[in-house]
């Protein structure tokens, strides 16, 4: 079975590449007429990226993130959700690599098989870097709401916090 999944994204490429000149596609200059609009794309999306990772890192540094943590997390026991995931529900929106982290030093502290590593397992594979998204997607619109859809995506994430861990605590 892993030989098959690690021969599927060469083979999908090679049948794009088939496939293209099948129907007589000039490669390399549409790949770089793709190229093309990909630099302005760029120059658009690094400001709101930048703004993200200074942001996250701001806020450890300065110890700001500790002091939240520190305050959120009886409200997340009272919620039911392990007062031990905090770190991680708080990164999580901000940084993906910073959440990896996060989530490895919890594995490691408390085993992989405890309750506590099932609820951060779950919350990790089950959110997205919020503001990164938020920053790359709403780079490239006019038009933008960008308040509402991240109250909408912060609410549903932490909705889905609450349910994970009331999900790993009846398995």
């Amino acid at each position: 079975m892993n030989y098959v999944l690690a021969l599927l994204v060469p083979a999908i490429f090679l049948a794009s590449f088939v496939f293209a000149l099948f129907k007589k596609v000039k490669l390399y200059d549409s790949f770089t007429e793709g190229m093309k609009g990909a630099i302005p794309l760029i120059i658009s999306i690094f400001p709101y990226i930048a703004s993200v990772t200074m942001l996250s890192l701001l806020l450890r540094e300065s110890g700001l993130e500790s002091k939240l943590i520190a305050l959120l997390a009886p409200m997340f026991e009272l919620l039911g959700v392990p007062e031990e995931i905090a770190p991680l529900i708080f990164v999580k929106p901000l940084s993906g690599s910073g959440a990896i982290a996060v989530l490895s030093d919890i594995l490691n502290r408390y085993g992989v098989d405890s309750y506590i590593a099932r609820c951060a397992c779950v919350a990790y594979g089950s959110s997205e870097t919020i503001f990164y998204i938020g920053a790359v997607y709403f780079a490239g619109l006019k038009r933008k709401k960008l308040t509402l859809a991240l109250t909408i995506s912060v609410v549903s994430y932490l909705l889905s916090l609450l349910l994970c861990c009331a999900l790993c605590r009846i398995m």
